[in-house]
């Protein structure tokens, strides 16, 4: 429980169909001095999901996980611009901190399942297979940031939201009189709250800093960047080059530690290399298979050809060139509504 409306519906969902539920919520770290910024767990929040709770008639904690938190999701945004790539924060909490903390907390308190405010889908097989489906909302669906769980995680999990529209959620809340119904969605990492991740770098981790050239892809020196941490593939605005046209980061180059800068048209990437590939599952296909694939938890599905490579690898080759493949970003495979897999975009 997080204090919002999505998790508050989904406890409310399986009080009402009977489950004998037990509210946790994370505590996560947040800056000092900052702790009213962080979306995830702030007093009022805290506040709210225990008003739910109390409604509900459900015992409710709140589990410290504020040094794991640290430690896995924080560290990693950091390592992750230092080292030059955009990396997706959230996608690490999920495995580290629910789907493996949280989750064998729950155990440990008799729980059977762990569920969530997720907008997902699941559906057991006869085999005793379980297949991870979007949910029927396109607009919330969450499936991307849930590529990497497996048959073991799937087993103790449910999703009393993958079926409803948010709209359809937020009359529940209001039928139900729960405080929580009008609460606005939280939308950036919960952890900068307000603040530009720039600033967060920069107060963290100070040597990201570091200024270099800027390129064409041509090879001519434009300018000079700030520290390749402050970019992002497709990024345009802030560039501080002069041209007659929009120039936009097409790379970067650690070893040289420059920027790469060119036109709309060489944004396109016709392939990938991904890592830390899961197939939900349980064991890779054999060989090719054609996918819809995902780079962006907002990106469109793209047609492609992706080939394992070695335990925990994948090629992707895209039918049509593809604006804005960022290293550190996941990359998701789906046949129709069914998430297969994915991993972590490497080049």
């Amino acid at each position: 429980m997080s204090g919002g409306v999505d998790s508050s519906v989904a406890a409310a969902l399986l009080v009402e169909q009977g489950y004998q539920v037990i509210g946790l919520m994370l505590r996560l770290w947040s800056e000092g001095g900052r702790s009213e910024e962080n979306r995830c767990c702030t007093p009022d929040s805290m506040a709210l999901a225990r008003r739910v709770a109390a409604q509900l008639k459900i015992p409710f904690y709140a589990v410290d996980a504020q040094q794991l938190f640290y430690d896995e999701v924080v560290q990693y945004f950091i390592d992750g611009y230092t080292a030059g790539i955009t990396p997706n924060p959230c996608l690490v909490c999920n495995r580290s901190v629910r789907w493996c903390f949280l989750l064998h907390r729950a155990i440990d308190l008799g729980a059977q399942f762990m569920a969530t405010g997720h907008y997902a889908r699941l559906i057991p097989e006869e085999n005793g297979r379980i297949r991870l489906l979007k949910g029927v909302d396109p607009k919330k669906d969450q499936s991307y940031v849930l590529h990497f769980l497996g048959q073991s995680d799937l087993q103790k999990t449910l999703f009393p939201l993958g079926g409803y529209v948010k709209s359809q959620v937020r009359e529940v809340a209001k039928k139900m009189g729960l405080p929580v119904a009008e609460k606005p969605d939280s939308q950036d990492l919960c952890f900068l709250g307000v603040d530009d991740y720039r600033n967060f770098l920069l107060r963290h981790a100070p040597e990201v800093e570091k200024p270099g050239p800027i390129y064409t892809v041509d090879g001519e020196q434009i300018g000079q960047h700030r520290g390749l941490a402050f970019y992002t593939i497709g990024q345009r605005k802030g560039l501080g080059v002069a041209s007659p046209e929009p120039r936009y980061v097409i790379a970067k180059d650690g070893l040289r530690n420059a920027l790469l800068v060119g036109k709309a048209d060489r944004l396109g990437s016709t392939s990938l290399r991904a890592g830390d590939v899961n197939w939900i599952a349980g064991k890779a296909p054999t060989g090719l298979i054609r996918s819809q694939v995902k780079i962006r938890y907002k990106a469109q599905v793209v047609w492609a050809q992706v080939t394992p490579d070695g335990p925990d690898g994948a090629q992707v080759q895209f039918e049509q060139p593809v604006r804005d493949v960022t290293p550190g970003q996941a990359v998701v495979f789906y046949n129709g509504e069914e998430c297969l897999g994915g991993g972590i975009i490497q080049e």
